[in-house]
């Protein structure tokens, strides 16, 4: 006689098969077959060294110690279907919290909010912007939009949407438009660039895929964050560097152009999804952030 818990698949057979009163009826409910659940039930008397049915006729019936296992094993499982009922309706009634950088919450996310209820109404979506360093892994946070390169990390499930594609921009407001905007790529290196410290390679970046020397990048006027440096430049204070995806409204209304286009970056815009808490929700709003970027 084996000592402890049994194995939990021959428990659920034998309680199925005990409730129902019929292996065929267990089996059915469990989807498996006849033969396999006579097996559990087989394997779960040998573990405890006694019988739990009995040949009554042409079925079977509970023998005392059955009726005992039937009773305990009948309230367990109830009680853990109930639980686990419990567990996944308040995951579906809770809020998902989504986490981003608030420049592309405030320049891309917002825009398309209302958007996004009314397609995705399930979701109940609850967003957390930050400009500092975003951690994907942090409690409380189901999954956090970002700009990031891979490899990707193995403890998360990471959505690739849209590669990143960097370029300048500036308004038809600024003082230099007229002689900038016609103008090659080279006559950037003696402009006063607008720039962020949170992104000090953004420039140099985009100077080397285009065959520039970054060293002759002249820096003007510098900002903490990449939303006032897009917000400077719409005032029409100097050129600017920014992802496509968030400078895209701006470009359709007209407020910003890129004269010089736009070039790709190692980096994706990716959803980072903590492999543990990955659910539908996290996929369907995978999905529909993917049809959104498909047209930029």
């Amino acid at each position: 006689m084996s000592q402890g818990l049994p194995p939990l698949n021959a428990l659920r057979a034998f309680e199925a098969a005990a409730r129902l009163h019929s292996v065929s009826q267990a089996a059915e409910q469990l989807h498996v077959t006849h033969g396999a659940v006579s097996r559990q039930i087989r394997a779960l008397e040998e573990h405890l060294g006694l019988a739990l049915f009995v040949k009554d006729g042409r079925g079977l019936k509970l023998t005392d110690a059955g009726l005992r296992l039937r009773d305990v094993s009948s309230e367990a499982f109830e009680r853990l279907r109930a639980v686990c009922g419990e567990l996944q309706q308040g995951q579906a009634e809770a809020p998902f919290v989504l986490a981003c950088p608030g420049s592309l919450l405030a320049r891309w996310f917002i825009p398309r909010l209302d958007r996004l209820n009314r397609e995705l109404p399930e979701l109940r979506l609850q967003l957390s912007a930050s400009e500092g360093e975003l951690d994907p892994r942090r409690a409380g946070v189901d999954a956090t939009l970002w700009f990031a390169e891979p490899p990707w990390p193995a403890d998360m499930q990471v959505f690739e949407l849209a590669v990143e594609r960097i370029g300048p921009v500036l308004s038809p407001r600024y003082g230099r438009y007229g002689e900038l905007h016609a103008a090659p790529a080279a006559a950037l290196l003696g402009e006063p660039l607008l720039h962020t410290s949170s992104r000090p390679q953004a420039w140099p970046s985009w100077a080397a895929r285009n065959g520039l020397d970054s060293g002759a990048l002249r820096l003007g006027q510098g900002f903490e964050h990449l939303y006032y440096l897009l917000e400077a430049a719409a005032a029409g204070l100097g050129v600017a560097i920014a992802p496509q995806q968030l400078v895209a409204d701006d470009l359709a209304a007209g407020r910003l152009v890129a004269p010089w286009g736009f070039v790709a970056t190692p980096a994706r815009l990716a959803l980072w999804v903590p492999a543990r808490r990955l659910d539908k929700r996290a996929q369907c709003l995978a999905e529909w952030l993917r049809g959104e970027l498909s047209g930029v």
